[in-house]
């Protein structure tokens, strides 16, 4: 059984060491964990670029000192340009993966770190943006070592990547993706970012980096405007939440699937007593995502065009009938478009009980490819998520937020303790804060959750049917079982493989120690104080 690292006061999680590093760091400097978040954000959209960065978009679950939750939705809008007739125009059935029409929307994310900083000024701190984005700064300019994970990514649609303007010569080497351990840099990006901290987080859509974006995006012709950028603010948003007993789950509301993850878990807690580890686990958990999923694909849209109010499935009513709706005996067909995503989640909780979840994404590796000569800024693709039939629930218009499977999640148990948890993965994000949640609700240690087997319900690229996918660590005997119950199984054979996420989580207890894991299949870790 694996040891959970635990800290007296305060600590930190992240996929990357490097971000881990950041946010210590801030919080040994006397940082509360929104600040610790902001360093940590920074550093590893400039080390882990292949899954996140400043171009993309970003979302925040904060529980202040006072044990109020707020939730900062930061989505890209997309831009003037984005309009259906255009790429009908341009003979396209579908917004492009790669390339200046897959950058559709406005990055997002520094707008979220704008509100979080002036929440983190409201909790108390006193740190300095120079201070908070200084080791981001100092990899970007002089170096970082490549990764394990983007070493090992092959990217989806990989030649229209190498196309991608700027792509190249900023992360290829001989036309090759470079080998871990090679020394890496941005210097246009630490250029950026020097400047932000200079001149404030708002000069990245109303200033000096706001203009040379807008006209770094008309030259290579993605969709965003000078006055797109001028018009962008992220959003302080009510988190959507689910009490069940012993405690509240908190997740952010759409545009994201926040509330597929609290389907997941409000059905799950219908079909219990569960073994963990068993086939009722695995199956209930995978039915439940069925019917999460189904919902979440009627419903989940900009929140400025929602038809109905999310809060309506997660009533105690809605829950049990859709609960009653699963056979625990056999498996119900279901079809699910598939939702790729790399993206990162890091947590934090602060020696007060401010705790932070959050994600950060590019949407796939490397976002559109597009990187900003004169910024350094790598744009996401993030607008794939848009339709171009006009009568669809996600339609390509100016201005509108695309659907994002990014959601961090929160909770408070009852008995005083705060969870702050979550994982990157596209679709299996909310298997994934299932998986590893019921674990620690069933008595698992945090680092034995992170670490045991996971699965995945969903489409690869590229299939044609809906599987269930399992790592090859599970019990032979829960594979079978799975097997004779209906389910259509592809097992992995890699033990820990990045298909079933980077997920990590802490833990704070009432007298004040927290307990911090992150995955073995990342780059990262946990360290605190």
């Amino acid at each position: 059984m694996l040891e959970t690292p635990v800290f007296a006061k305060a600590a930190v999680a992240a996929p990357h060491r490097l971000a881990v590093a950041a946010g210590r760091e801030i919080l040994a400097e006397g940082g509360n964990a929104i600040e610790a978040m902001l360093a940590m954000a920074a550093t590893i959209a400039v080390v882990y670029p292949h899954m996140n960065g400043i171009g993309g978009d970003g979302f925040w679950l904060i529980r202040l000192a006072s044990g109020k939750v707020h939730a900062i939705e930061a989505a890209g809008t997309a831009g003037a340009q984005a309009t259906i007739p255009r790429y009908r125009a341009l003979g396209f059935d579908a917004i492009p993966s790669r390339g200046p029409l897959a950058a559709v929307t406005i990055p997002g994310t520094l707008g979220g770190w704008a509100l979080a900083r002036e929440m983190a000024l409201a909790e108390g701190g006193r740190l300095g943006l120079k201070d908070l984005l200084r080791r981001a700064i100092e990899h970007a300019r002089d170096g970082y070592p490549q990764s394990a994970s983007e070493a090992d990514t092959e990217p989806l649609a990989f030649d229209a990547l190498r196309t991608a303007p700027g792509f190249a010569a900023t992360y290829l080497v001989d036309g090759e993706r470079p080998k871990q351990g090679s020394l890496r840099t941005n210097k246009k990006l630490a250029d950026t970012l020097i400047q932000l901290a200079d001149a404030g987080l708002e000069d990245f859509y109303r200033g000096d980096i706001g203009r040379e974006l807008a006209v770094d995006m008309e030259a290579i012709g993605a969709a965003g405007t000078r006055e797109d950028l001028a018009r962008f603010h992220a959003n302080l948003r009510s988190p959507l939440s689910l009490a069940l007993p012993g405690r509240t789950h908190f997740n952010t509301p759409p545009p994201t699937q926040g509330l597929a993850s609290l389907l997941l878990l409000g059905i799950f807690e219908r079909l219990r007593p569960i073994k963990p580890e068993s086939f009722a686990h695995v199956h209930g958990l995978t039915e439940a995502t069925k019917r999460a999923f189904a919902i979440r694909d009627k419903v989940c849209t900009d929140f400025a065009k929602l038809s109905v109010d999310p809060l309506a499935f997660l009533t105690p009513a809605a829950l049990e009938r859709e609960a009653a709706l699963v056979r625990m005996d056999r498996a119900t067909t279901a079809s699910v478009a598939p939702a790729h995503g790399d993206t990162i989640w890091m947590g934090a909780i602060d020696a007060d009980g401010r705790a932070v979840s959050f994600i950060q994404s590019l949407y796939w590796e490397y976002g559109s490819g597009c990187v900003l000569p004169r910024t350094g800024v790598l744009l996401q693709n993030r607008g794939c998520a848009f339709s171009l039939d006009p009568k669809s629930l996600n339609p390509l218009e100016p201005g509108r937020r695309p659907f994002h499977t990014l959601n961090p999640p929160l909770v408070e148990f009852a008995d005083g303790r705060i969870m702050s948890y979550g994982s990157m993965g596209g679709d299996g994000q909310p298997q994934f804060q299932a998986q590893v949640f019921s674990r620690v609700q069933f008595g698992t240690g945090l680092a034995e959750a992170i670490d045991r087997p996971r699965f995945l319900f969903g489409k690869l690229w590229g299939s044609e049917t809906t599987r269930l996918k399992i790592e090859s660590r599970w019990d032979d005997a829960v594979i079978r079982q799975l097997a004779a119950a209906g389910h259509e199984i592809d097992v992995v054979a890699e033990p820990y493989s990045a298909q079933f996420g980077h997920a990590g989580g802490l833990i704070r207890y009432p007298n004040g120690r927290v307990e911090a894991m992150h995955d073995p299949r990342s780059d990262g870790g946990a360290d605190g104080f």
